[in-house]
């Protein structure tokens, strides 16, 4: 005889209400998001502590709350078992029906301006009740939030991946130089690296990116003179553009101009460099839904060799 599972001594509403304390901080703004009271609230995570035996949760007045780290663990569980009950639900009602619910898609943050709009673009459109919730970051804080269950899946670059990840390759791209459009070396087809070694070099210092352009240099016995740190993308053209120095970047925008319209220069690498493969992640430990399994076949008929995601794919 099959042994009877026992049934849990909390409920998902108890989940739920924790979830929403963790995210707004406070125990009142979890009350005005979730649209009930804040003894309601306070009730539930006082049961559900009390269900688990352990303490979420610090409450200090005037300061809000702050988790233990067995309330960050819980957090992590509780947002999967949450989403997986959603796709219970979702999968219950429409069978193969079209797709609901909520899609939380991350992106390394100097890939975003090129890849997702044509991606929300063109899945948007085959799935209009569907919303996708998108968030821009480094690498490092994107992996955090994928394993801790913020996120369903990001796009990322295949640089320092946590083993912990699952992964489909979407496309690859080629580092290049960037220079100012009237730098004595621009009419050049390729530039070595060595020919850049004596200017000032832009770093973006956006984990891996950072980590990669000087790994690169070291790799062919380069040593860099970095002047410059910027913390995003359009900064670094920003400053090339003005000749304050050259940059290593991998993104390719249509546009050679700044946002101050100073022309650029994308020079290929006179040395063999690795094209660098870009993917979309997820926790190994996860089993995707409907929703990230459609966005994933999605994906992979949008990328094209060249880098550029089309929003045409068919889904």
């Amino acid at each position: 005889m099959t042994e009877l599972m026992k049934a849990p001594r909390f409920s998902l509403r108890q989940l739920s209400y924790f979830v929403a304390i963790a995210e707004t901080g406070t125990i009142s703004a979890a009350a005005e998001r979730l649209h009930i009271s804040q003894p309601a609230v306070s009730l539930a995570l006082n049961d559900l502590e009390r269900a688990l035996k352990v303490q979420l949760c610090v409450r200090r007045k005037s300061h809000g709350i702050t988790l233990t780290p067995t309330g960050n663990q819980v957090l992590r569980r509780a947002r999967q078992l949450l989403r997986q009950a959603e796709d219970l639900e979702g999968e219950a009602s429409a069978g193969e029906g079209p797709l609901t619910g909520v899609l939380s898609v991350g992106c390394f943050v100097t890939m975003a301006p090129t890849v997702l709009p044509p991606l929300l673009q063109g899945f948007s459109a085959l799935h209009p009740g569907l919303t996708v919730d998108f968030t821009e970051d480094t690498q490092d804080v994107l992996q955090r939030r994928l394993l801790s269950g913020e996120l369903d899946l990001a796009v990322i670059y295949d640089m320092d991946v946590l083993p912990e990840m699952a992964r489909a390759e979407l496309f690859s791209v080629r580092p290049h130089i960037l220079l100012a459009a009237d730098h004595p070396l621009a009419d050049r087809p390729a530039v070595s690296l060595h020919d850049v070694a004596e200017e000032p070099m832009v770093l973006l210092d956006a984990p891996p990116s950072s980590h990669h352009s000087l790994g690169l240099c070291h790799r062919f016995g380069m040593v860099p003179r970095v002047s410059y740190r910027p913390g995003t993308y359009e900064v670094a053209r920003a400053l090339v553009g003005r000749g304050l120095g050259y940059s290593i970047l991998v993104q390719r925008p249509a546009n050679d101009r700044t946002y101050e319209g100073f022309r650029v220069a994308v020079k290929e690498i006179a040395e063999p460099v690795d094209a660098e493969a870009v993917l979309l992640a997820w926790p190994r430990a996860v089993r995707l839904n409907r929703r990230a399994e459609e966005f994933l076949r999605f994906c992979r008929g949008a990328a094209r060799s060249d880098g550029v995601m089309s929003p045409t794919a068919e889904a």
